[in-house]
């Protein structure tokens, strides 16, 4: 997976390239960065007493956008947009889907297995309030773009593997409306993305089998691209 991230990324570090050298942009009614991909790792916050986070908990992003600017200079604008992300998260929370619905296990230190995840795919829409010091005819400009991304969770699956056993299912305990506040901020090809959900990951009730509410919170960071 990782493999198939950086070589899309390569890509559309070519493509930026390639159109510095163009004049696509150039008049008066030019337009930025409506599209964009991006790779960020995933914290969880408010983990249960003896959660732990292990392996790369990773995430990809990308979409379009709608950049509406709004004043004559076209420096500042809004950006409404439309995307598509995949996220894991590695822990080592052990999840079985039971006869009566999931089950939740913290698994001891020294405990033997190789991976224990949840990943999620999500529709996303980014509302974004977009300020840069860009020109018609200039492809490297600062930019600080904040607001807010609204999720819809279209699939979430739970997957463990150990030397003696392995399985992976659907888990619909995970909280299909997500949103978050998030920003952007950057030069030219590379810039920071960090996004903090405001609501949480799963069903509020859902606890391990000591009883212990899980009240995980995502925080992810990472880097996103724009092209035209």
């Amino acid at each position: 997976m990782i493999r198939y991230v950086l070589l899309l990324i390569v890509l559309f570090s070519m493509s930026i390239n390639a159109q510095s050298s163009g004049d696509s942009a150039v008049g008066s009614k030019y337009l930025e960065d409506q599209f964009y991909v991006g790779l960020n790792y995933n914290f969880l916050l408010n983990k249960p007493d003896n959660v732990t986070q292990s392996n790369l908990s990773y995430g990809l992003q990308g979409g379009i956008i709608k950049d509406i600017p709004i004043n004559a200079r076209r420096n500042i604008a809004f950006g409404i947009g439309l995307g598509y992300s995949v996220n894991s998260y590695f822990t080592n929370l052990q999840v079985t889907e039971t006869t009566d619905g999931f089950q939740y296990r913290v698994l001891e230190s020294g405990t033997s297995f190789k991976r224990s995840k949840i990943e999620t795919h999500a529709i996303e829409m980014p509302i974004e309030f977009r300020w840069r010091n860009s020109t018609a005819d200039s492809y490297k400009f600062w930019r600080v773009y904040t607001g807010v991304k609204l999720g819809y969770v279209v699939g979430s699956r739970s997957k463990f593997v150990s030397m003696d056993e392995k399985f992976s299912f659907y888990n619909t305990d995970t909280v299909n409306f997500q949103y978050g506040i998030m920003i952007n901020l950057g030069y030219n090809t590379f810039n920071v993305h960090a996004y903090y959900a405001l609501n949480e990951f799963f069903e509020s009730g859902t606890q391990t089998v000591d009883n212990s509410n899980i009240d995980f919170t995502p925080l992810r960071i990472g880097i996103i691209f724009y092209i035209l």
